[in-house]
């Protein structure tokens, strides 16, 4: 059944990619226009995009993760491209984590080990944010925290890492046993 679904979903998709490109070659106003609004890290996002729908229509919610990978990766392109900040990605990089969170959050929305993916999503999200924050203050990219940036920034993280571990639990005397 499953097999079934995934050649029904390919083969629309086939059809309609190919629809598209007869239709952009025989009509060159659609190509031109296409051109003229959409620079070309669009296509990455929308790559991630058809990776979405493709899992959703499979019945694959895991394929949200790489989804949102594949976008995230054109967001950061399409800021570059817009900016002409090509530099920014000795920091932007740290993003990618948070992207893997967002696809994780999704996949756990969409009913795959929700209250799972939903708790180590997030948790992705704010070591992402972390890491971006650091490494855009070290490479001159970030400057609303000032010269103290880095350090207020590793602060936070610590004061993070302390209340999580109290909440969960996670801190037991010496003298406990397990």
């Amino acid at each position: 059944m499953r097999q079934n679904r995934t050649n029904l979903v390919l083969g629309i998709l086939l059809i309609l990619i190919g629809g598209w490109l007869v239709v952009t070659r025989q009509v060159p106003a659609v190509q031109n226009w296409i051109d003229a609004h959409f620079a070309w890290p669009m296509w990455t996002i929308g790559a991630g995009l058809l990776v979405l729908i493709i899992g959703l229509i499979t019945g694959a919610p895991g394929m949200a993760i790489p989804a949102s990978i594949i976008a995230g990766i054109g967001g950061i392109l399409f800021y570059q491209n817009q900016t002409g900040d090509y530099s920014s990605w000795s920091y932007m990089w740290a993003l990618i984590p948070g992207f893997v969170g967002v696809g994780t959050i999704l996949a756990g929305l969409l009913g795959e080990q929700t209250r799972r993916n939903l708790s180590h999503g997030l948790n992705l999200i704010v070591i992402s944010t972390v890491l971006f924050l650091v490494f855009a203050t070290f490479f001159g990219g970030l400057s609303i925290l000032g010269d103290y940036g880095a350090a207020i920034v590793l602060i936070l993280l610590g004061l993070y890492v302390l209340i999580r571990g109290f909440v969960r639990g996670g801190y037991r005397g010496q003298n406990e046993t397990r």
